[in-house]
Formats: structure tokens, C-alpha cells, sequence
């Protein structure tokens, strides 16, 4: 992302621009809902995948290379959905790793990257996740 937006990068003015080319940030800063809306949206994205490969669902499982196709699409519906308020990070990783390589890397006025925010997108897909999954669990 870097070497690609390098020449843009001394263009750009914005600071939350370059911010967001690499991490989440909420349209409305309410820790609360923030965290909420990313428990929620990767808890739909772990039951909802697990069910489309599950056996308990279809004895066969989605036919062969349809399976990541389904996973896509529910990611992009989730997306829709539920992405507006934060950039549904629904993965650690999706936030973490592109938060800490915007601080170390050499923008010009790049700005802060928000690190007071990061605790929202790390713990709130992990939250979800372990909450799906303990329904899995339970139901299957």
C-alpha cells in the first residue's frame, strides 16, 4: 500500500485520508457501539460461515469452489450492512497489522494512527468470534 500511494502520499493533505487507506475508524466515536457493531458483525461472519460448511446443514456441503464464493459474498453483506459505522474490521488482523505499519512507515504529514481507537477493532471480532463459536458449540 505504501510504495504504491508513494508519490500521493506528499499530495494528500488529509491526514485521515492516509489513516484510513490502512486501518478502521468509526463514523461516530462511541466505544459502546463501535465494540457492539464489530461483536456483531463477526459473529455473523463466524456462525454464518461455519453453517454454510457444516454437515448438520447439508449432508454434502456446498459444491465444490462455491463454498468461498458464499464466504465472500456474506463478508460483502456484512459489509453493507454493518460496515458504516465502523469499516468492520470482523478480523483482528484486518486493523492490527495496517495500524502498526502505518506508524512506522514514512508518510508525509501522515498524522496519529489513532491507537486509542485500536482496542475496538482487536477486541471486539475476538469477542465475537469466541461468542459464535461457543453457539456452534452448543447447537451442533
Amino acid at each position: 500500500m505504501w510504495l504504491h500511494f508513494f508519490p500521493h502520499w506528499r499530495e494528500t493533505p488529509d491526514a485521515d485520508a492516509k489513516l484510513a487507506c490502512f486501518c478502521t475508524s468509526p463514523a461516530i466515536r462511541h466505544r459502546a457501539a463501535n465494540l457492539a457493531s464489530e461483536v456483531i458483525g463477526t459473529f455473523v461472519l463466524v456462525l454464518v460461515a461455519n453453517a454454510i460448511g457444516s454437515k448438520a446443514v447439508s449432508t454434502s456441503g456446498p459444491a465444490a469452489g462455491v463454498g468461498p464464493y458464499l464466504v465472500a459474498c456474506l463478508v460483502w453483506g456484512i459489509g453493507l450492512s454493518l460496515g458504516g459505522t465502523t469499516g468492520y474490521a470482523i478480523n483482528p488482523a484486518r486493523d492490527l497489522g495496517p495500524r502498526i505499519a502505518h506508524t512506522v512507515l514514512p508518510i508525509a504529514k501522515k498524522g496519529g494512527s489513532n491507537w486509542g481507537y485500536a482496542p475496538v477493532p482487536i477486541l471486539g471480532p475476538l469477542a465475537g468470534g469466541a461468542l459464535a463459536g461457543l453457539v456452534v458449540k452448543l447447537v451442533f
